[in-house]
């Protein structure tokens, strides 16, 4: 039987390393070129480095309302709240949920700290207004012809103890544009049933007051000035439209989606007046409504503004549901209305319920406690960063310094590998920012810190197996070979333990905590990658060359220092074929 050729079996193939290389190389350039290119070439800095305020919000449990703490209200309260917090000017805030019943509030540095904690988690404004004059969003240019600016706004719904089409009224988007001098005029006229008439003595000259001399007063001068200078599609202008507004006062708004803006009346119904509120479906008549109910002091006053709305002509017979300046919807009325009203038009069950939430609640669905509130000033985030990069530097040096020592040569593999991990790590953290709003804060870091051991451990547990091997009286190029089945086996099972429990931590915990587990378990995975594509491939070269290949003092693969056993070698069987004399 003839022997077996002579070759190169899988089990101790060499493999082709080049691909590897190549492979991450690509990946290393394109995630590089994909930082500069979007401009982001730093991670996102948390709060705790950066700077800001961070405010957690405990949801409480209302008398009667057993139910109320739910994902609906949460996720309402929540947008009411980012709505709020940008309202100030801020930018990049975050609101998210934590847990059933938290609310986490991050506000970067260069905001009020004391005025974010009173607008964030507080009962909002929310007031019934009569509309004097409504027009589309955008600032009046000086000049520009038009017949009225009083013409009808667009209703985000039609309240009525009957149906009603609120698609027959116009809309502001496209009524054309009032000039800013007849817009004046029709802010003075509608302005003079809503002020106050100023009282004279019978010794005063009448004659002297603004009235009389048709000269308009300062308040209302400016009003107008406000009013057609307001540009509603700009958010900062719309989100400050009514900033410092007394409810006794006339004042201007812009709509939810900037599409419109209002001069308000005083304030007739305030939130505090409404009962409840809720979202219903009419089967007869296939359309969402809202139902309100009033508290007897509101329905008084309800009675008495909708008595006199009812006998106006559009838009005067419309009044405005201003939540924090905004107005979210724009009814008309019909007829006459006291202890309860219907809100109906064009709703779908989400703008219903959301509505019916504002209306209930008095902005937010739920009241909020102050759990926390943290504060950290740039200075305070800026040692506490410089502080986490020095540690982590520490431990890098010790770490390099415990591999010059214990293995030489070996070391210079392992500190490319935490260069290429390093590259991969930064890049991938400054592109996460802008795509999934990732912050690295100081539990980050920590995490980033803890992941220079994990890999560190990874390339050990790989060279001490090719030791192991060299040990057996191997070469070093079949031990590198058949160090790696073994050593990848245990690198993978290490590797999923540590993913495994920093999966675990990011889904149970929330806020800053998940931003260490977040960093553990990237930085993992990015341990895979460079010990497959790169570090075994760069110690496959490495074993083809002299330096490494005939044991270098100084390699860290010198067999006489490993106490290695007298090479190995193969034994020969020979067949010997005796031949028997045949009997006789």
């Amino acid at each position: 039987m003839a022997a077996p050729k002579k070759g190169r079996g899988s089990a101790g193939g060499q493999g082709r390393p080049g691909r590897a290389l190549a492979l991450i190389l690509i990946a290393m350039v394109a995630l590089t070129g994909g930082m500069f290119l979007s401009g982001h070439t730093t991670p996102r800095l948390g709060i705790d480095l950066a700077g800001g305020t961070s405010i957690t919000l405990k949801a409480k449990s209302q008398p009667g309302k057993p139910d109320a703490i739910n994902e609906t209200n949460m996720n309402t309260a929540v947008s009411i709240i980012e709505r709020r917090v940008n309202g100030l000017g801020v930018s990049e805030a975050e609101v998210q949920t934590q847990g059933a019943s938290n609310i986490i509030v991050n506000i970067p540095k260069g905001t009020n700290s004391k005025q974010a904690r009173e607008q964030v988690g507080t009962t909002a404004q929310l007031y019934f207004r009569p509309v004097l004059t409504v027009t589309d969003g955008g600032p009046t240019p000086e000049g520009s012809p038009s017949p009225s600016a009083s013409g009808s706004g667009k209703p985000s719904a039609t309240p009525s103890a009957k149906a009603s089409d609120p698609e027959t009224a116009s809309d502001p988007k496209t009524t054309p544009s009032a000039s800013a001098t007849t817009q004046g005029r029709a802010v003075t006229d509608a302005l003079k049933d809503a002020t106050p008439k100023p009282t004279t003595s019978g010794d005063a000259d009448a004659s002297k007051t603004p009235a009389a001399t048709g000269t308009p007063d300062p308040a209302t001068a400016a009003l107008e000035k406000k009013f057609t200078s307001l540009d509603c599609s700009d958010k900062a202008a719309r989100a400050k439209a009514g900033d410092g507004v007394k409810p006794e006062d006339p004042t201007v708004a812009c709509s939810s989606e900037g599409d419109a803006k209002y001069l308000l009346g005083p304030a007739e119904v305030s939130g505090t007046d409404v009962d409840d509120a809720k979202a219903q479906f009419d089967q007869q008549r296939g359309i969402w409504l809202v139902s309100m109910e009033f508290t007897d002091k509101g329905s008084k006053k309800f009675q008495t503004i909708t008595k006199k709305l009812s006998a106006q002509q559009s838009p005067q017979n419309q009044f405005a549901i201003s939540l924090d300046g905004e107005v979210v919807s724009a009814p008309q009325v019909n007829q006459t209305l006291s202890g309860s009203a219907e809100i109906s038009g064009s709703f779908t069950q989400q703008s219903a319920e959301d509505l019916a939430n504002v209306l209930s609640y008095g902005a937010l669905p739920l009241s909020f406690s102050e759990d926390t509130v943290t504060t950290v000033t740039a200075a305070l985030g800026g040692e506490q960063l410089e502080a986490g990069l020095i540690a982590g530097a520490i431990g890098l040096a010790l770490v390099v310094i415990y591999l010059v020592a214990y293995y030489r040569g070996l070391a210079l593999i392992a500190l490319l590998s935490l260069l290429v991990s390093g590259i991969l790590t930064y890049t991938i953290m400054a592109l996460l920012g802008p795509a999934i709003g990732f912050a690295l804060n100081l539990p980050a870091v920590c995490g980033a810190i803890v992941a220079i051991g994990i890999t560190a451990d990874s390339f050990i547990v790989y060279f001490e197996r090719i030791r192991d091997e060299i040990r057996e009286g191997r070469t070093l190029r079949p031990a590198v070979e058949r160090a790696w089945p073994r050593a990848r086996r245990t690198i993978l099972v290490s590797d999923f333990v540590s993913f495994l429990a920093a999966a675990v931590l990011f889904l149970v915990t929330v806020g800053k905590v998940q931003g260490f587990a977040f960093t553990l378990g990237l930085t993992t995975l990015l341990d895979v990658v460079v010990v497959f594509l790169f570090t075994k491939p760069v110690m496959t070269l490495m074993a083809r060359t002299k330096f490494f290949a005939s044991g270098h003092p100084w390699s860290g693969l010198d067999p006489e220092r490993l106490g290695a056993k007298p090479p190995l070698r193969r034994s020969r069987r020979v067949n010997a074929r005796t031949d028997h004399p045949k009997e006789a």
